[in-house]
């Protein structure tokens, strides 16, 4: 029975993964939260895989605090980019099936196409620079591996956009939200199911795959879309960036091409309204 270890098993993704882990009973599983799997110290880290020993590893930890990273540099590049280099030589050494999850954010955000996997990036905060550095410490110390990026996340666990909005159309008669960021948010549970999709694949084509739910939207947009599927009476407004400066600048674009995961895997992805839903069920 091949042993699937999960970092980052308090996270969205984790937390999905767990739910999902009961219908996949023909592997062995190991949720790791900080304390079993310590991102932020090798030596120890070293010593936990040891301990461990996988046959797959999802490496769902990271460190997402997107603003605190701007202050917090150090601890971003240790958890986002000496972690995974470390992860993927042990997966490299040890023959272990590793999929990495990666951002929208090493883009800039001047593309007006949805990017593909080819696509030219250059982080504009601190975090999408550690996750970049990530990406490519995976594929230089393990080919073999396999990295996807994703935007928005959100699930019934955690901090996310949307439990935030709910929160907030629940408590305040107005809210605005920024208007000119372009992309598409990911149900943690539909992609969850797409690690697992690829996991049983006969096929393991290591490289950068995208994958969000469908659909080209801003937060605007997307905020609408909670307000209309939750029944909230809140007045919702549309503001520019520019309006709600963050210590991190966002990139204005950042709408991922999905067609190299839905033909190689056969995955069928899901409209963003479509899973939003599931939320509100």
């Amino acid at each position: 029975m091949e042993k699937i270890l999960v970092t980052g098993a308090n996270g969205q993704l984790g937390s999905e993964l767990l739910i999902l882990s009961t219908k996949y009973s023909n592997y062995e599983w190991v949720f790791a939260d900080r304390t079993q799997i310590t991102l932020d110290d090798l030596e120890v880290l070293e010593k936990q895989l040891n301990d461990i020993r996988p046959e797959i590893i999802l490496n769902c930890g990271a460190y997402t605090a997107v603003d605190k990273a701007e202050s917090e540099k150090e601890i971003a590049f240790t958890v986002n980019y000496s972690a995974v280099e470390l992860i993927a030589k042990y997966a490299f050494k040890n023959n272990v099936k590793l999929i990495h999850i990666s951002t929208d954010y090493v883009f800039d955000g001047s593309s007006s196409i949805a990017l593909s996997e080819e696509a030219q990036t250059n982080p504009i905060n601190i975090y999408g620079a550690s996750k970049r550095a990530g990406e490519v410490a995976c594929l230089n110390e393990n080919p073999n591996s396999i990295i996807i990026r994703t935007s928005w996340v959100y699930s019934k666990f955690g901090n996310n956009f949307v439990k935030t909005m709910q929160r907030l159309m629940k408590e305040k008669e107005s809210i605005n939200v920024v208007n000119d960021q372009i992309g598409s948010p990911t149900y943690a549970a539909d992609l969850a199911q797409a690690m697992l999709d690829i996991i049983k694949s006969p096929n393991w084509i290591p490289g950068i795959y995208n994958y969000s739910n469908e659909g080209e939207i801003s937060w605007y947009e997307f905020a609408l879309s909670i307000k209309e599927l939750g029944g909230y009476s809140c007045n919702v407004g549309g503001i520019p960036s520019a309006s709600y400066p963050t210590p991190a600048k966002r990139p204005e674009f950042s709408l991922l091409d999905k067609k190299k995961i839905k033909i190689i895997y056969n995955l069928d992805v899901p409209d963003y309204k479509e899973s939003l839903r599931k939320m509100f069920v």
